[in-house]
């Protein structure tokens, strides 16, 4: 094997070292928050400064000098392509649960789960005529407050003479009301049930069946109180309804579907639903949803290090060729690029280390954990290598080209992942000086070039 093959090995396997490092300390010491998430800035920071100083700065830097110029015009699309790639392969990973291999990814993912159900709930709040009283600005709490729950048709929903203790918005289906031993009306999609109870403290006038397959949202009796007391418009409402049921949708269905819409639309644009940290528990249970998780886990990091290896054999077979033609000679210390070297060292660390408690969260073992990492450790290292017989070979135009489509990929990740792990994590203060200290501490390492 060419020796200089080896040092390209040698230098991906030492840039990826970090891996199960950063993985056996965030096993062993389980990090906390704060420092997860300055961790994760640091990293972004040295990561970013690798690519911009090693990689786009030379181009940019030779763009005037003769028989350079389309070096930097293969950079461009190099890099807008590496971005849409990772983007389309992020998301196919992502669908296979692949999300749960990072924090960010899987805070992305809630979010995104919980800002569908509040706009599920909100289009079936639209259709309670009482709860479109409620203003958009208070409509955070009610969707907060509501749960969504089924009845099969027979099943009794409460008999007459129980006390009251929540209210039911009828989203679909249909129910009867029975008074003593006789049938007393039916209720539809937009009624409201167990009103009365609710607002006198009686016990229920009548008994509730679903005579067909029901779905409806129940709020607690102290919830409602709640709203209530903080929105006069529902409570006057609420008052009215008490006193005369609502029988029946309106007739004019066209228009009250116009009148739905138009309110779902308000309180959808007045509701801001903030990311939130997942519980161990629900990274759990979609993690058990997810029967293909820990291949896409895996494929989840591959993806992520792949651009990486490829930049650290291309970006040495850069510097070997530079070495050679300025002394005639080459030594694997003067042929490092530490620069780039440092910055990965230094973001895949974080990455690592905060990943695993994640894994751990989710029920993986410590030596399947550990495995993963060493695994792509390896395959960084081979990755490298590859890299480095692709910067030798072909045409240093198409090189550079290879090089963007790697970093537009890697930018794109920390876009997409690193920066938004932080300011989950950390105040917005302390995201920006981690970055700018692993922006500094990895250009430092320009000295030993």
């Amino acid at each position: 094997m060419d020796k200089y093959i080896l040092w390209a090995v040698v230098i991906g396997g030492l840039s990826a070292a970090s891996l199960p490092l950063g993985a056996a300390v965030g096993l062993a010491f389980r990090p906390g928050k704060r420092l997860t998430g300055v961790a994760a800035a640091f990293g972004a920071g040295a990561l970013i400064a690798a690519l911009s100083v090693e990689l786009v700065a030379p181009t940019v830097a030779h763009l005037h000098e003769p028989g350079h110029a389309l070096e930097f015009y293969l950079l461009l699309p190099g890099l807008a392509i590496g971005g849409i790639l990772f983007v389309v392969l992020d998301q196919i990973v992502n669908a296979n649960g692949g999300f749960l291999r990072k924090s960010a990814t899987t805070i992305a993912y809630f979010t995104t789960r919980r800002r569908e159900r509040n706009h599920r709930l909100l289009h079936g709040l639209g259709k309670i005529a009482l709860l479109r009283t409620v203003p958009p600005e208070q409509v955070r709490a009610l969707v907060d407050l509501v749960q969504p729950v089924t009845y099969e048709p027979g099943e009794v929903i409460f008999r007459e003479g129980e006390p009251g203790h929540c209210l039911l918005f009828i989203q679909d289906g249909e129910v009867a009301l029975s008074k003593g031993e006789g049938y007393f009306k039916s209720l539809s999609a937009g009624d409201v049930l167990g009103e009365i109870a609710l607002l006198t403290g009686a016990p229920r006038t009548a008994g509730a069946t679903a005579t067909e397959r029901v779905r409806a949202l129940v709020l607690g009796k102290p919830d409602f109180d709640k709203l209530r007391l903080h929105c006069s418009e529902l409570d006057s409402v609420a008052r009215e309804l008490a006193s005369e049921r609502l029988d029946e949708l309106r007739s004019h269905q066209a228009s009250l579907v116009e009148e739905e819409d138009r309110w779902a639309r308000q309180a959808i644009k007045a509701l801001h639903t903030g990311a939130r940290v997942p519980t161990a528990d629900e990274i759990r249970q979609i993690g058990e949803e997810h029967s293909g998780a820990p291949l896409a886990i895996w494929l989840g990091i591959l993806l992520d290090g792949i651009p990486e290896s490829l930049v650290i054999g291309a970006g040495f077979a850069g510097l070997l060729a530079q070495r050679i033609a300025a002394t005639g000679q080459a030594s694997f210390a003067g042929s490092v690029p530490y620069a780039l070297i440092a910055g990965l060292f230094l973001s895949n660390f974080p990455e690592a280390m905060s990943s695993s408690v994640g894994m751990r969260v989710q029920g993986r073992s410590p030596p399947t954990i550990l495995l993963m990492w060493t695994s792509l450790m390896v395959i960084t290292a081979a990755g490298a290598g590859l890299g480095y017989v692709v910067g030798e070979s072909l045409p240093e135009a198409v090189v550079v080209c290879v090089e963007g489509v790697a970093a537009g990929a890697m930018l794109t990740m920390i876009a997409s992942t690193m920066i938004p792990e932080a300011v989950h994590l950390v105040a917005a203060p302390a995201v920006g000086f981690s970055t700018l200290l692993g922006f500094l501490a990895a250009v430092a390492f320009k000295v030993f070039e």
